[in-house]
């Protein structure tokens, strides 16, 4: 048998105000959480609105370590000094990035677009570049030891000091109608070894 439990109009009204309260303050805690992309442990979390805003406020001291950020927008994100070795970077929006001076070491950005984006004295030494799209990336002095840069687009890149030793460079793209890019005549021998191309005399 159920029974029917009245209350006055005034119990009824602070009932009502109280699960309104509750319920903004479950919108006001939502919160981001930025996962490690092996273990799934959350390695940041950030009340911003957005995650490229969270991304951004951890490179500004977290430490992204193997950060899962897998087909993240990140468009135009302030990441320098960022500290994003081996993370997940795959497919990701970095147009136009602020990547200067950050650490991607063996990071996977394959088929990400880094159209644009200065890239200049990072660390991308055995990073995952397959199919990446750097046009007109600044890549100055930008460490790509053992990259995989295999059909990446690098039209109008500019590859000035960068260290392309050991580089996957199969099918790379470096302009399209008319050069652009330019490198020293000191680094002309170093850049075919990279091409897998040995210069005869």
């Amino acid at each position: 048998m159920s029974k029917t439990i009245r209350v006055s109009n005034e119990t009824y009204e602070k009932i009502k105000d109280q699960i309104e309260e509750e319920k903004v303050k479950e919108k006001k805690e939502k919160k981001i959480e930025i996962k490690n992309r092996w273990t799934g442990n959350i390695i940041f979390t950030s009340t911003k609105k957005t995650f490229k805003e969270a991304v951004e406020e951890a490179a500004g001291g977290a430490n992204l370590y193997g950060a899962n950020l897998y087909e993240t927008n990140l468009h135009e994100a302030d990441l320098s000094r960022a500290n994003l070795c081996e993370a997940d970077l795959y497919g990701a929006d970095l147009r136009g990035a602020d990547l200067r001076g950050a650490d991607l070491s063996r990071a996977n950005l394959s088929g990400a677009d880094l159209r644009e984006a200065n890239l200049s004295e990072a660390d991308l030494r055995g990073a995952n570049l397959c199919r990446a799209n750097l046009y007109r990336a600044n890549l100055y002095e930008t460490n790509l030891h053992g990259a995989d840069l295999s059909g990446a687009n690098l039209d109008g890149a500019n590859l000035s000091g960068a260290n392309l030793s050991r580089a996957d460079l199969c099918g790379a793209k470096f302009w399209g109608k008319g050069g652009t890019t330019r490198i020293k005549k000191s680094q002309v021998e170093e850049f075919f070894k990279a091409l897998g191309v040995i210069v005869e005399n």
